[in-house]
């Protein structure tokens, strides 16, 4: 079983009567005038590949469904809250998820919906899932730099130099690190807010991490070798305990744009 993944790009321009529809969907389309909101429907689709296409879903059926179907509930919600200066919450999104999603389920054949999200920025998104569309997952990607040595002082120097290579430099190497956090949350509401959760993930963690060498500065480091993989569970194992709102689902790290680890707990 496969699953595939397809992101449509749009534009909101609620200023304007019309917003131009554009050729350029991987910008957006309707690509806005001038300035105008940006978002990114994100669908995630599971079937056996067709042996003759070598296809889940043709992906052009997938914009065409999207962009017929689904792009203007969210164009009509915002732009009417805008004109009345009413604000748009996650719930009012999530809301938007949970209305669009039958509305489009059963458009691709024999595949399954099994995601659907809305990209808020690109640092932020909002989805659900399709075993439980009541649940709602928020995701938030932040940044630190850090340097680390992988070494294991069980092993000799040739073995550990032999096992990292160059990651067991003595004088330590670094990196520009981006952690996502999601947490997952039942009927959220408007006691939710994302400042907040920004202040706790920063304060728990990333002023634990961000500008140390994890080794020396960091005390779980000093027996434990801060691979991407233990540092994942190290924020897990932080955040898991402070996140009292919701639950946390997952923690991504990456450590370049090329290797990255998920950990779930």
């Amino acid at each position: 079983m496969h699953k595939l993944s397809r992101q449509i790009r749009f534009s909101v321009n609620p200023f304007l009567a019309e917003t131009a529809v554009g050729d350029n969907s991987y910008s957006s389309k309707p690509c806005g005038e001038g300035l105008a909101l940006y978002f990114a429907l994100l669908v995630e689709l599971q079937a056996q590949v067709d042996p003759e296409t070598g296809f889940v879903v043709n992906v052009v059926e997938i914009d065409k469904v999207i962009r017929k179907s689904a792009i203007g509930v969210f164009t009509d919600f915002v732009t009417e809250r805008f004109r009345k200066g009413r604000h748009v919450s996650l719930p009012d999104m999530y809301t938007l998820l949970a209305q669009t999603w039958p509305v489009i389920n059963s458009r691709f054949g024999n595949a399954r919906l099994t995601k659907l999200g809305l990209q808020l920025n690109p640092f932020r998104k909002i989805s659900i899932e399709m075993g439980n569309k009541k649940m709602t997952y928020f995701s938030e990607k932040f940044e630190f730099a850090a340097m680390h040595k992988l070494w294991n002082k069980s092993f000799t120097d040739e073995k550990n130099f032999e096992v990292f290579g160059k990651c067991a430099n003595p004088n330590g190497h670094g990196h520009n690190y981006v952690i996502e956090v999601t947490i997952e949350k039942q009927n959220l509401d408007e006691t939710f807010r994302i400042g907040s959760f920004e202040n706790l993930v920063t304060k728990e963690f990333i002023d634990l991490v961000d500008h140390k060498n994890l080794n020396q500065d960091v005390a779980e480091f000093a027996d434990t070798i801060p691979t991407v993989e233990n540092i994942a569970v190290f924020a897990w194992n932080i955040l898991s305990k402070k996140i009292d709102f919701a639950r946390l689902s997952r923690v991504t790290v990456w450590e370049s744009d090329r290797t990255s680890c998920t950990y779930c707990g």
